[in-house]
């Protein structure tokens, strides 16, 4: 996740391969610093209000995994986001080891993630100067969070398009973009009061049946409390009439 690239997930290794490798070492950088700073629960400053509360308002806590003495996992997990026919062309590249004899090939119909190896590798090229036995915990927590993120994006469509999405079992993912470096409006109105600024902005590109889209807008911030917790918060963008007609709803309680 990170700086301008559709970066967090990939098609299935047999697609046709792009001219550069899609995992954006930035993004990995700034997603390993967040997750040892939410171990370390350093920063002071308070997490954005939820008004009212929604279910952006949860944490997501990703289970620790074991980090020593263990190669580089290559295998690939396979998330649950339908991925659209309309989503562009993206794949890794060789040279990057295929999945291990014991892993399953994924569906074409559903995004899949980077492995542990593709995230290191990439951050190395970059002179990011990662550690191997980080990327246990950074690819779970990155898998966990998108998950969390088309979770919420879910309970909104469920919510405003459950009748439309029923007719193609939508919705589905088309494209996404992250920039940790732009700020959302309502990130930079709340920052201005002295509430934490997000470490990282996504934006996302949610097709319902019939071809019609619908942009969402992801703030992500480290959690409070110990452990390795993140907040979300989830909405459409107001770039188009249904964005409005879904947060006003959802602020009016329709």
């Amino acid at each position: 996740m990170g700086n301008a690239t559709s970066s967090q997930l990939q098609q299935p290794p047999n697609s046709p391969p792009p001219s550069a490798c899609p995992v954006d070492p930035s993004a990995r950088a700034a997603w390993l610093e967040a997750a040892k700073d939410t171990r370390n629960n350093n920063n002071n400053a308070p997490l954005p209000p939820s008004a009212p509360p929604t279910p952006s308002s949860k944490h997501t806590s990703p289970p620790p995994h074991p980090t020593k003495n263990r190669p580089l996992a290559s295998d690939r997990v396979t998330s649950s986001i339908p991925r659209s026919e309309l989503s562009p062309a993206t794949s890794t590249p060789s040279p990057y080891s295929p999945p291990s004899s014991t892993a399953t090939t994924p569906p074409s119909s559903h995004w899949i993630y980077p492995s542990e190896k593709m995230f290191f590798e990439a951050m190395k090229r970059k002179n990011h100067s990662p550690e191997a036995a980080d990327m246990a915990t950074v690819v779970p927590i990155h898998n966990a969070v998108n998950e969390r993120a088309w979770s919420e994006i879910k309970s909104w469509e469920h919510r405003f398009a459950a009748a439309q999405n029923k007719q193609c079992n939508g919705p589905m993912l088309r494209s996404f973009s992250g920039d940790s470096k732009k700020l959302s409006p309502r990130a930079r109105w709340l920052g201005l009061w002295g509430y934490e600024s997000p470490f990282d902005r996504h934006d996302w590109v949610v097709e319902r049946c019939e071809g019609e889209s619908v942009e969402y807008l992801i703030d992500f911030y480290k959690g409070k409390g110990g452990g390795l917790s993140f907040y979300l918060d989830v909405r459409p963008k107001l770039n188009s009439w249904e964005g409005w007609r879904m947060r006003l709803g959802r602020l009016v309680g329709l």
